[in-house]
């Protein structure tokens, strides 16, 4: 009786809890308890799980999951979902990305690649116009040859299949309902709508977010019916939806209505790769970041050695001679990768020169903290290993605009550990969406050179360069930190200086991710956030750098920090959007 009782009161508590915390869909609720944002935190802490995102609707869905007895990859097949929902403008099923697992069981670290693909049909001079000219990146972005074989739902099937506890019918679920129910637009999403709408006019898309030829506001209600649909049938016959069958071939058809070359074989034969990290170390902690075709990793861990001899923490966290120092090596290592980084399946890439400590050392001498280096020019790494180039370094048009992406993580009770950076590349991607389908298509090629023969030239069955950058830092074998941001190639300076911030200046996590960030990869290429003193840009463009007038967010952090002494975790999401973390705390009685 008494057990019988106490399993009573446990229901009780469980139930009370998940109301509380939103995992009854808040359409449900909403006579008693109407969705806000304002009841979402930017930082939490938890003792049984952790899950940091960009929206706090996928972050309510991927904490359910691990309240439920889910593990941290199952949270984050979840949550990938429920973005493709709330942030349709910036990641999901019509996309790519790269998710990194640390798996407590086996110590592994992997990567799940699934970055998008170069049709068949593609060809190295498809962004050239007819006199052999770079067509403008405004209008190589809207068509289908910008548009890659997206992997993100393979990626999700392939993590599931290596780690799930739970079946992908079960987690795409919540999504369907979110999806077709709909969900009260936040501003970055209105923001979106009204910046982009020029795009999505002249797609399937303006049915969904321009209906009646007007942009959706804040606080307006986005229903979602096709891509439920589309995800209802994902749901009952798994992938193969997707990449086989009626959406394959209208998908194939809309990209060849766009000018694209894209087929239903080229969907088929999709596949994504199992790849280990790039490792490299930094002041006591070894990092697992993400390896090529990203370049992340490589010129993320770059950057950190260029930087461990200068003891950036003696100069104020704001001094023009901490921001010269990132400057001039950002530039150096961001010569090195227009020059060396492409895809390893069709290029060789010198990763043992890029990071040898003789080079590195050798283009440390370049940087001088009183001293513009004007010029700054990619190096030789392959003066430090063996093998050679096979292509050529070929300039590039500067019209490019880095995209925005969504990145999140998320940490179990059992010891897993998942981030995440997944993208459809620029905002609302190439803008063309599958029509009754309600898929937003990636514009994923045009992150490959407009102009061939170079690492980074289009090429059939080829992935384009990407940034993203998923890191785990770990201490005596075990993560700690967990970091990645959104943000085309600002990506990698948003990473680095978080962990600076972390790392060298012994910041607390959540002033380590909002502290102003700095982003510069040429001399003709300066950003800075709100926050970035005044004297200190006059200082540096005194000197010879070319900081505007006005300020711009940079990236958007998603961090978790695990205790291990005090078996904690916090989360942090970053303020440049209305993301949430949501710490998970279970009852005895739910253990």
């Amino acid at each position: 009786m008494k057990k019988k009782k106490f399993m009573n009161l446990c229901f009780i508590v469980l139930l009370s809890t998940l109301l509380a915390a939103g995992s009854i869909p808040y359409h449900a609720q909403a006579k008693k308890h109407p969705f806000s944002y304002d009841d979402y935190k930017q930082v939490d802490v938890g003792k049984d799980g952790m899950v940091a995102t960009a929206h706090p609707l996928a972050s309510q869905i991927g904490a359910d999951v691990l309240k439920k007895g889910g593990n941290a990859i199952d949270a984050a097949v979840a949550i990938q979902f429920a973005l493709n929902v709330t942030e349709p403008m910036m990641s999901g099923i019509g996309g790519g990305g790269f998710m990194m697992v640390y798996d407590a069981k086996t110590k592994d670290t992997t990567i799940i690649d699934s970055r998008e693909r170069a049709p068949a049909g593609a060809t190295p001079d498809m962004f050239l116009d007819e006199n052999g000219k770079a067509i403008p990146f405004s209008e190589r972005v809207t068509k289908g040859t910008a548009v890659g074989v997206p992997g993100t739902l393979k990626g999700l099937e392939k993590a599931l299949d290596k780690w799930g506890t739970r079946s992908m019918k079960q987690l795409i679920t919540p999504s369907i309902k979110l999806a077709s129910k709909g969900f009260p637009i936040d501003s970055v999403l209105a923001d979106a709508i009204s910046d982009y709408k020029d795009k999505l006019s002249h797609t399937a898309a303006k049915d969904v977010f321009l209906p009646d030829g007007e942009p959706l506001k804040e606080g307006d209600t986005l229903i979602q019916k096709d891509l439920a649909k589309t995800f209802t049938a994902i749901k009952y016959k798994g992938t193969k939806a997707f990449y086989d069958g009626a959406f394959s071939k209208k998908l194939a058809e809309t990209v060849q209505e766009f000018g694209g070359s894209m087929t239903e074989k080229d969907i088929k034969n999709f596949n994504v790769t199992i790849d280990e990290p790039i490792w490299g170390d930094y002041q006591g902690y070894h990092i697992a970041t993400a390896p090529p075709p990203s370049s992340g990793g490589v010129f993320l861990l770059q950057m950190l050695n260029l930087l461990d001899d200068f003891k950036l923490s003696q100069y104020d966290i704001r001094s023009w001679q901490k921001y010269q120092l990132l400057a001039e090596t950002m530039h150096l290592a961001y010569a090195d990768r227009a020059a060396f980084a492409g895809d390893p399946e069709f290029v060789n890439i010198p990763l043992k020169g890029l990071l040898n400590p003789d080079y590195i050392n050798a283009r440390r001498q370049l940087i001088d903290i009183d001293k513009v280096n004007k010029k700054p020019k990619a190096g030789d790494p392959w003066a430090y290993q063996e093998g050679s180039a096979n292509y050529k370094q070929v300039e590039q048009p500067t019209d490019k605009q880095e995209g925005q992406t969504t990145h999140f993580t998320v940490t179990d009770r059992f010891g897993n550990v998942v981030s995440y950076t997944t993208t459809i590349e620029q905002l609302f991607g190439s803008g063309i969406m599958v029509p009754g389908y309600g898929v937003v298509l990636n514009n994923e090629l045009t992150d490959f050179d407009a102009v061939p023969g170079g690492a980074n030239e289009v090429q059939p069955n080829k992935r384009p360069l990407s940034s993203m950058t998923p890191t785990i830092l770990f201490k005596n074998n075990e993560p700690v930190l967990t970091v990645g941001s959104p943000g085309g190639a600002t990506i990698i300076s948003s990473v680095l200086q978080t962990i600076l911030n972390k790392v060298e200046y012994g910041m607390d996590l959540k002033a380590a991710v909002e502290e102003p960030r700095i982003y510069t990869n040429s001399m003709t290429s300066y950003r800075y956030e709100k926050g970035v003193p005044e004297e200190a840009r006059t200082k540096l463009n005194e000197m010879g750098h070319k900081f505007g007038s006005s300020p711009v967010d940079i990236g958007n952090v998603q961090s978790i920090l695990i205790d291990r002494e005090n078996g904690t975790f916090t989360g942090v999401a970053d303020s440049s959007r209305n993301g949430a973390a949501i710490g998970v705390n279970l009852k005895k009685c739910e253990k």
